[in-house]
């Protein structure tokens, strides 16, 4: 069951595992927060400093980096195995509000087309829901129909593109079909 879960030092191998995979398939991680890394380790030595850089990110009591928003980062999980990225920015800068919006993800090749991107963003809508962002924006590369079907789907209204990037406005409220993080997060029907 496609679950959201802070990263944590349980999935180290099997994120180890994906980040190899999109490395082999020269796939960009979206919503992964590495890119502060020159050199990304995912070993038993190097994982422990990535999981910490990634998780005081959100903390509001740490200031952003210059030009940088508090961003909460998820690690998209099935029965207890990393299967993607999901980044929940808490505000927008002006080219997150051109391009990146609010939240971000990817999913391992390997476990596309099973539903996860889809459970995990709805997932996703009910965190920005409950940080207060009553309209969550999420964008996709104009060519990408696979992530256009996945926002439409979550309730995403079509604004327009800009630089190549489709902007969708999600509502996080309840008639959004927008559950509590505090049941929601742990997993997501199918």
């Amino acid at each position: 069951m496609t679950s959201l879960d802070r990263p944590d030092l349980r999935f180290r191998a099997s994120w180890e595992e994906a980040v190899a995979e999109f490395a082999a398939a020269e796939d960009f991680m979206h919503g992964s927060g590495v890119w502060d890394f020159e050199v990304l380790d995912t070993s038993e030595d190097g994982a422990p400093a990535v999981v910490a850089h990634l998780l005081a990110q959100a903390d509001p009591a740490v200031a952003p980096p210059e030009g940088r928003v508090h961003c909460t980062y998820f690690w998209i999980t099935d029965d207890g195995e990393f299967v993607g990225y999901l980044a929940l920015r808490h505000s927008l800068t002006a080219w997150l509000l051109e391009e990146g919006g609010h939240i971000g993800y990817a999913v391992r090749p390997s476990r596309r087309r099973e539903g996860h991107a889809s459970r995990a963003l709805r997932l996703a809508v009910a965190e920005a829901a409950e940080l207060g962002i009553d309209r969550a924006l999420v964008t996709c590369d104009d060519d990408n129909d696979g992530s256009r079907a996945v926002i439409e789907r979550a309730g995403g209204v079509y604004e327009d593109t800009r630089n190549g990037k489709r902007r969708y406005w999600i509502d996080t409220g309840p008639s959004a079909g927008g559950t509590s993080p505090r049941t929601a997060r742990r997993a997501a029907p199918a």
